[in-house]
């Protein structure tokens, strides 16, 4: 017998309007305030069509949650996914300033990180350390890996809450400064992190970008950037910590990696590291507390085929576990907004 919702947004002769409970079921994971699971209450719902019916519902929840995890839809593949990116929120962006390997799989839709599988990545916030960066970023996963492999988020509003006051005021008053280098064979080349092959080109970026350069010869380039650590979210008004000081400081990858990297090159000089935004180095007691921040609050709910998670940038942080098994996460980003626009200078509330 064929389902009475199966023809869903397609043309009906008498269509029906549902409601949003009608339609689909929401729960939180176990003991976990985030993200919220969206299912279909029949099978053959289409993502897209119900997005788009029900925009604002979408936009209010992940403004409370913080990230939609949505499920057992039905969905045309990576246009599909394109396709719901624009329905909740407007046309996927362009990956520019890039800090890790990716390929564009199409419309703007890229492949998730390249990292190895045994290794996880830290939690971080998409490309907070651009002047514009991205509110929205979507993960739609193809292929589920045999073991582990989640994309455990870390929710930037808690993280906030359970640092010190003070040491949040110093990052306020201070920020932080992010240096990298290229040219070495360790981390992506500028002309990949640029896309260009004009140093005039990634001149012109960096003073639009407020980045300072330097040209240290054979083709090796020098950029530092300040930038703030505490934004205010432009919907809730809620500060929220916002920054790539833990995730590109060096201590933070596996400690013989930090080990190997420490004996090759000076602090200023490795590929990637993170100092308070006048240049002085960052206490590593300060860096251990920042990094069990992100660490104590992640939620890990593992993928599915089909798994669409829906996140506000601002609102959290994501990272990956380790896994085994074929893993294919596609990935895009939207909603553009300037750090002029939610930067929060303090000083702290009381």
């Amino acid at each position: 017998m064929k389902n009475a919702l199966s023809g869903l947004g397609a043309r009906s002769r008498s269509p029906v309007k549902l409601s949003r409970a009608e339609l689909v079921t929401t729960r939180l994971p176990e003991g976990e305030d985030c993200p919220l699971i969206v299912e279909p209450r029949v099978e053959g719902l289409d993502l897209v069509t119900w997005a788009r019916e029900h925009r604002d519902w979408v936009e209010a929840e992940l403004a409370r949650v913080g990230g939609l995890m949505l499920r057992g839809f039905r969905m045309e593949g990576v246009d599909g996914f394109a396709d719901f990116v624009r329905a909740t929120c407007g046309e996927p962006l362009t990956y520019t300033e890039r800090s890790s390997p990716r390929e564009v799989v199409k419309d703007q839709v890229y492949t998730s990180t390249s990292h190895p599988s045994d290794q996880e990545i830290f939690p971080h916030t998409e490309q907070s350390y651009n002047l514009t960066f991205p509110q929205r970023i979507y993960f739609h996963c193809v292929t589920a890996p045999t073991v582990a492999g989640a994309t455990p988020i870390t929710s930037t509003r808690r993280i906030l809450r359970e640092l010190p006051r003070e040491l949040v005021q110093r990052f306020v008053t201070r920020g932080y400064r992010y240096v990298r280098n290229f040219g070495d064979g360790l981390g992506l080349s500028w002309q990949e992190a640029f896309q260009t092959q004009d140093p005039a080109e990634v001149e012109r970026y960096c003073r639009g970008s407020e980045i300072d350069f330097q040209w240290l010869g054979q083709g090796r380039l020098r950029t530092s950037q300040r930038r703030p650590c505490v934004a205010r979210h432009p919907t809730t008004g809620e500060l929220v910590w916002f920054n790539h000081a833990t995730f590109f400081h060096v201590s933070t990858l596996p400690e013989d990696v930090t080990t190997q990297l420490r004996a090759l090159y000076a602090e200023d000089a490795l590929p990637n590291n993170t100092f308070y935004g006048d240049g002085a180095p960052i206490e590593p007691e300060v860096l251990e507390r920042l990094r069990a921040a992100y660490r104590d609050g992640r939620v890990a709910v593992p993928w599915q085929a089909g798994d669409v998670l829906l996140l506000d940038n601002l609102l959290m942080a994501h990272g990956r576990q380790p896994f085994k098994g074929e893993r294919k996460v596609v990935v895009a980003m939207a909603d553009p907004r300037r750090w002029a626009d939610v930067v929060f200078e303090g000083p702290l509330p009381d």
